[in-house]
């Protein structure tokens, strides 16, 4: 099947474990029959069940399940084979993000996008006369700066609410020339806080998905509301709201991708969070300078743990070096994610930080050069669901 120049793909590494001479007709259903049979074989026998199936016999959603599948499946079988930490990483990042996502080219992607962010802080904290040692202290100084913490009340908490109340009505009009027409249930979102039962329980922030009938709605954790300053909550929204999790979620839980395709992608879904909060720098969001700087310090928070995940799993650095180097870059860590508590997750997930964190700059070096071809650019990657990188072309 010819690449369609609307971009979404046809399957490069799918297409590497497909035998030649594949002949098997079966439309969607007996696909889906075949995937569902998979999921309970070993790895060959599950690569031998899906071979016989032509692509084109399927359709849009079912085709990307089938190239998820038999490209996550191969790696699995490369990986009960695989020697040495760099290689067995390496496979591991391609598993959940894509076969172009290989440790060299991530590591290169990560370290690059490092040194841009940060002389991009260092800038715009020269501009505002903030000075330090580090970008790290930079970061510390900025939020202790009492003019933009809420007070630590109701008041204070119905504040951040509204703000962000207010950063979700300036991106409403911006979608449609950014991701095209969506589901009318996708604009139907808002914000609130954690209530007190909320809290009482131990809730963390959670979002309940918009759909027909249901109002999404995202409920931020602002316990601690002075660690969540003013100039940090846009890119959150950007991220949670729209065009992040409210748009994807809910158009790929229209889409109904196969279990074996969540699986082959699981970068995707965090990975689009992320990118959703770049596509609204470039589009001109975040106008003050402290705005700015508040979602730079998030995507170097993604790309630090990116970096710390390479350091501890492939260069053999000690979790407390790792740490040190991610305290030295952010000087405050996310408000979920305390340095330490971070770095065991890292430790107990190989691949996963690094892999949601470099699939966003995959998404920004794919994506068409014309804004004019935005629109449909996304809406391709949208709206079947998530997709592996290496299903993935530009306009």
């Amino acid at each position: 099947m010819t690449p369609s120049r609307r971009g979404v793909l046809t399957g490069i590494g799918a297409a590497a474990v497909t035998p030649a001479g594949a002949t098997t007709r079966g439309g969607n259903t007996e696909i889906g029959l075949a995937l569902d049979a998979a999921m309970a074989l070993p790895v060959d026998d599950a690569l031998s069940r899906l071979a016989p199936f032509r692509l084109d016999d399927a359709g849009p959603g079912r085709r990307l399940d089938l190239q998820a599948a038999r490209a996550g499946l191969a790696i699995d079988r490369a990986l009960t084979a695989a020697r040495g930490e760099a290689t067995s990483f390496s496979l591991k990042l391609q598993r959940i993000v894509g076969n172009d996502a290989t440790l060299d080219r991530v590591a290169r992607d990560l370290g690059d996008a490092h040194r841009a962010a940060t002389a991009a802080a260092d800038h715009l904290f020269q501009r505002l006369g903030i000075a330090g040692r580090s970008s790290g202290a930079r970061f510390e100084a900025l939020w202790r700066d009492p003019h933009w913490l809420f007070a630590d009340d109701d008041a204070g908490r119905a504040s951040a609410v509204t703000a962000m109340r207010a950063t979700l009505a300036a991106i409403r009009p911006r979608l449609p020339h950014l991701l095209g027409p969506l589901p009318p249930e996708c604009l139907v979102v808002d914000v609130r806080a954690l209530d007190a039962a909320e809290i009482a329980a131990g809730k963390g922030g959670y979002r309940i998905l918009p759909s027909a009938g249901t109002r999404g709605l995202y409920i931020v954790d602002l316990k601690e509301v002075r660690r969540r300053p003013r100039f940090t909550l846009p890119s959150v929204v950007a991220h949670e709201l729209l065009p992040g999790h409210m748009a994807q979620m809910p158009l790929e839980a229209l889409a109904r991708p196969h279990p074996l395709r969540l699986r082959y992608a699981a970068a995707f879904s965090e990975g689009w969070g992320i990118y959703a909060e770049r596509l609204m720098a470039i589009d001109g969001l975040y106008t003050r300078p402290e705005d700015m700087l508040g979602h730079l310090h998030w995507m170097l928070f993604r790309i630090a743990r990116g970096l710390a995940d390479i350091a501890i799993h492939v260069r053999g650095i000690a979790p407390d070096q790792a740490e040190a180097a991610m305290r030295e870059t952010l000087g405050e860590p996310a408000y979920f994610a305390p340095f330490a508590g971070d770095i065991a997750r890292i430790v107990a997930e190989p691949a996963t930080r690094a892999g949601e964190a470099w699939l966003p700059l995959r998404l920004d070096r794919t994506r068409p050069t014309s804004r004019a071809g935005w629109p449909a650019w996304h809406a391709g990657l949208l709206r079947h669901g998530r997709l592996r990188t290496d299903m993935i072309r530009s306009r």
